[in-house]
């Protein structure tokens, strides 16, 4: 039995990966364009592995997939392989379109000719799961209610948008074609092998060089923040147990200010690492204009996955910030060798010389 999963090399799909191949005994077919979020590296432990298949491709590469398709048979396809920073989508939107729609699209249409061509017991068993985010469902007010899988989309970003489209086409294969998927949609997420241009590991990488710590506009901007494995999980239980054309909202149930996540690094860091002059990070803490059409809360509601699939996160904010930061100083070769040129000519673009 083989799983083949689109986008493994990058954050949350290599930390899929590696949690799978250490807990079962199937095979993954790894599919990843190895964009500047895509590294290698991620998957180092697996080297050797005979059950760890990397192919180096683009999902909008229909020969390419029809070919591993047919030739690995997997039972299911779970898809992270997606452009996914939304202050990228704001300088160059078209990568967005192009590998989150044109690719979805690309996938589907692959998926749902390997899918037919199955035996019965083969088709009836097969799945495909889609990795989505909660960022579709647009901005709440303060006093609004988390979002619930019936929440109507309104995407507010170039990003969050290519996402939504995504969405719909899945769901329109579905409804169409028969096609047995599943979609999640998972708050923020954080953890070990985050590439290093969204906030916490942004926030560790900077402080330690002595450099600013940009926070945008009054740092007030909620998020509910979600432990990378225990994401991994909930995309397990989904595989396992969820309910074909059914959605399921994975949340951590720890909405905070994007302040006050700035402050936990700074407060850890200065524990685990002081600076030498004694000084805490919270003074390299700058402020810097806030990107266009911010969103100012996301919140999700978690209810589903744990009633219906008895799923809920392990750690808490406080276990899992302590095991991120201890992560990074753990791994600074890791941390130089994804900051090339290229990405540090990007973050002096979006937050000036920080």
């Amino acid at each position: 039995m083989t799983l083949l999963v689109t986008g493994g090399a990058g954050f949350i799909g290599s930390n899929f990966v590696l949690d799978w191949l250490a807990a079962a005994d199937e095979a993954i077919v790894n599919l990843d364009k190895l964009t500047y979020a895509g590294n290698v590296h991620n998957l180092a432990s697996l080297q050797g592995n005979q059950r760890h298949i990397f192919v180096h491709g683009d999902i909008g590469d229909t020969a390419l997939l029809g070919a591993l398709l047919a030739k690995h048979r997997p039972r299911a396809v779970i898809n992270f392989a997606a452009e996914s920073h939304v202050d990228r989508s704001i300088l160059g939107p078209g990568a967005f379109i192009e590998t989150n729609i044109v690719g979805t699209f690309a996938l589907l249409e692959q998926i749902r000719a390997y899918w037919g061509s199955l035996a019965q017991g083969e088709k009836s068993k097969f799945r495909l799961l889609h990795v989505s985010t909660d960022e579709v469902y647009g901005s709440l007010g303060a006093q609004d209610s988390a979002f619930t899988e019936e929440h109507r989309y309104e995407p507010n970003s170039p990003y969050s948008a290519s996402k939504a489209a995504s969405d719909h086409l899945v769901r329109a294969y579905h409804h169409t074609y028969g096609l047995p998927v599943l979609t999640t949609h998972c708050s923020n997420n954080y953890g070990p092998l985050h590439f290093p241009e969204k906030l916490i590991p942004l926030m560790i990488v900077n402080a330690q060089a002595g450099k600013p710590l940009p926070v945008y506009g009054d740092g007030q901007q909620i998020r509910d923040w979600l432990y990378v494995k225990d994401h991994c999980s909930a995309i397990r239980a989904v595989l396992e147990r969820g309910q074909v054309g059914e959605t399921y909202n994975v949340g951590g149930w720890n909405e905070k200010p994007n302040l006050e996540i700035v402050h936990s690094v700074c407060d850890l860091l200065d524990e685990l690492k002081p600076r030498a002059d004694g000084v805490s990070y919270r003074q390299q803490i700058t402020y810097v204009t806030d990107r266009p059409g911010h969103d100012r809360r996301y919140a999700i509601d978690a209810s589903k996955i744990e009633r219906d699939l008895g799923w809920k996160p392990v750690e808490t904010f406080e276990t899992g910030i302590r095991k991120t930061v201890q992560w990074y100083l753990d791994h600074p070769d890791w941390v130089a060798q994804v900051q090339s040129g290229a990405y540090r000519e990007w973050v002096a673009t979006q937050y000036g010389q920080a």
